[in-house]
């Protein structure tokens, strides 16, 4: 039986949305990647991936090749129309959604009936009911579910991401999504158009509760992170190996606590918890109360670096890592660059940057002085060792390539020494 679906169009080609751009056009369904950036536009139309991800160069180039992927900066018909543009927060952690809001308005004009549009990007509970009453006010020949429940000309539904990066092209397949329509109808079409592409179950829910599973998806993750900072935060005060005491706690047949770090980021977790707090400041405490352990527990790792570098005075600096996980090359919401950053602009040309997914170092610490350099360079170079990123070649480094260093390893990744904080 032939699809409904033949044409869909992927509004914002970045992290989340090129991956799936390519994923949905490998199925055989042509695909338009609609972005404002030209330069993306450009390098997505040569068969090029501007950002790194396991495999997806490959696909990208293949789905291209073969014309199921095209790129633009101006939006066209399709069948379905896919939200994945970012949504921030401000300085004052309010969500910043202007981005969902133009993209309604440029494809507004091309909406057909019959039309079916999912917005991805992580967005506060009520968003995709908005964008659809700014789309009926903009287009009153067609009718929304929002004004005609029963009979609406254009479905709309909320169906968040769930994926790793370095896994995208995986768990975009293999990962359950959550399909939350405006009515059930919507959810529905929706669903309809995922098990064109998804392996994982696809479970139907309405709007509002699948815009707050995102959010309660990332703030379950920040609040289990923020109590193993917080416990090394702890741990320093009572000078307590951090990661002896939850590898021992972690036997507990009902224990489980994570692994400390210099801090929480991303695009998901380090922001998407103020949404919450954001919409229900009075019901969210414990949420706003984790949110604030991780990022004190940069200011803490701040610290703890100056006090080290202080005290090994005129030795050049190594820091490892400036990604906000391992073995990406995403710098986004990235505590490690913020740290780095701040040393950074203290000890300026002192500082030698390892950060093997990147070839060039961000402007910020290119400009006061700091040097990219490699893995071995650095080992030899440096007496003062700061791990911020436990990328997979880090650990590779043997103990005897540290000796006679200064160490300090916020990721617990050289257990031999005695660090006490993480």
């Amino acid at each position: 039986m032939k699809s409904e679906f033949s044409s869909a169009l992927v509004a914002g080609l970045g992290y989340i949305g090129l991956p799936t751009a390519a994923i949905i056009a490998s199925r055989g369904i042509s695909v338009t990647g609609y972005d404002i950036d030209e330069d993306v536009v450009d390098q997505v139309s040569s068969g090029n991936a501007h950002i790194y991800e396991t495999d997806l160069d490959g696909l990208v180039q293949k789905v291209v090749s073969s014309g199921k992927l095209t790129a633009t900066s101006r939006p066209c018909e399709a069948d379905v129309f896919i939200i994945a543009v970012p949504t921030p927060i401000g300085e004052d952690h309010t969500p910043i959604t202007e981005h969902v809001f133009d993209t309604g308005r440029a494809i507004a004009p091309v909406l057909k009936q019959g039309a079916t549009i999912i917005l991805e990007s992580t967005s506060p509970v009520g968003t995709t009911e908005k964008l659809s009453m700014m789309l009926a006010k903009l287009r009153p020949d067609l009718k929304f579910p929002t004004d005609f429940p029963d009979d609406p000309d254009v479905a709309i539904a909320y169906c968040p991401e769930r994926v790793l990066p370095g896994r995208i092209l995986t768990e975009v397949v293999e990962n359950d999504r959550c399909i939350g329509g405006i009515t059930p109808r919507c959810a529905r079409k929706a669903q309809g158009f995922y098990k064109t592409f998804v392996r994982g179950r696809c479970i139907t829910t309405n709007a509002r509760a699948a815009e707050l599973v995102k959010l309660t998806e990332n703030s379950f993750r920040d609040t289990n992170i923020a109590f193993a900072n917080e416990l090394s935060v702890i741990c320093d005060k009572f000078d307590v190996n951090a990661w002896e005491v939850i590898e021992l706690a972690n036997r507990h047949p009902r224990v489980n606590i994570l692994n400390p770090g210099p801090g929480v980021g991303g695009h998901c977790i380090a922001v998407d918890p103020w949404f919450i707090v954001h919409s229900a400041p009075e019901q969210a405490r414990l949420i706003r109360t984790a949110r604030e352990v991780n990022d004190e527990k940069i200011e803490f790792t701040i610290e703890r670096c100056m006090k080290l570098i202080e005290g090994n005075a005129d030795q050049k600096i190594a820091l490892f890592g400036l990604a906000f996980k391992a073995d990406i090359d995403d710098l986004r919401e990235s505590p490690a660059l913020e740290i780095a950053s701040r040393i950074v602009s203290r000890y300026r040309n002192r500082v030698r940057v390892v950060e093997p997914y990147l070839d060039d170092l961000p402007e910020q610490l290119r400009n006061h002085g700091a040097k990219l350099t490699g893995l071995d360079e650095a080992l030899k170079e440096c007496g003062i060792l700061i791990v911020l990123v436990d990328h997979d070649v880090f650990k590779l480094v043997e103990p005897q390539e540290r000796l006679g260093r200064a160490v300090y390893d916020t990721r617990g990744i050289w257990r031999d020494y005695n660090n006490h904080a993480a």
